[in-house]
């Protein structure tokens, strides 16, 4: 099924990192400014993969721009001075990338989470060499739908959609990676539930990102 990949796309949250402290404390951050009841954190992790807009908009229950460019502007302040490093890899991630870089494989980025943001988490984890590039969405929101992010690399990269997998851990992903006819990978330890891959009907999914990499480098698990 993967014989002819040579490409992987890369979700970020919840696929490369764990970010459920910094984002749902910046969330929390960003609705205390509107004097709200603030969810606990643990109602907040279906947050995390969609874009954060959308998510502002069914929190404060408003279609108002103004008011969600509001919430995020706050978000954004202390997700760029703390949240962003709120975060973990998930294990294997480093061994996973090393071994399919050195393959030669092609690894992007592709997160619905702001390109500079993106960035520095990389960089904070030592693990952006082992891309080839790095997309995100715009601080204005460009690119945030993961499905013409995806359209967007293949065109700037002139990729093969046959060659290249999407691998992430929301609907989204798959979804996004769907739209373009690219093959879809999802990864079970992240934060879509199981029935929201199997609604998904991803390729192929993995439990760990080790076995993702085991498999594309045809090694006997």
């Amino acid at each position: 099924m993967l014989l002819n990949i040579s490409n992987i796309l890369f979700d970020l949250d919840g696929t490369l990192t764990d970010p459920k402290e910094g984002i749902t404390r910046c969330i929390q951050y960003a609705l205390e400014r509107f004097n709200m009841v603030i969810p606990p954190w643990e109602q907040l992790t279906w947050c995390i993969g969609p874009p954060l807009k959308a998510s502002f908009a069914r929190l404060l229950n408003t279609s108002d721009q103004a008011l969600l460019d509001l919430a995020l502007t706050h978000y954004r302040k202390r997700f760029s001075e703390k949240g962003l490093f709120e975060n973990a890899l998930y294990p294997g991630v480093v061994s996973a990338l090393d071994e399919l870089r050195s393959a030669g494989f092609k690894l992007f980025l592709a997160t619905s989470k702001p390109r500079v943001f993106a960035r520095r988490i990389l960089d904070h984890f030592k693990i952006t060499p082992y891309f080839h590039m790095i997309y995100g969405s715009e601080l204005d929101g460009r690119l945030s739908d993961k499905g013409v992010l995806i359209a967007h690399i293949i065109e700037q990269e002139e990729l093969d959609p046959n060659a290249t997998l999407m691998v992430g851990d929301r609907v989204y992903d798959i979804e996004g990676g769907k739209e373009n006819n690219v093959m879809t990978a999802a990864v079970a330890y992240g934060y879509g539930t199981r029935d929201e891959i199997n609604t998904a009907k991803p390729d192929i999914v993995f439990e760990t990102i080790t076995e993702l990499a085991q498999t594309l480098l045809f090694k006997p698990r």
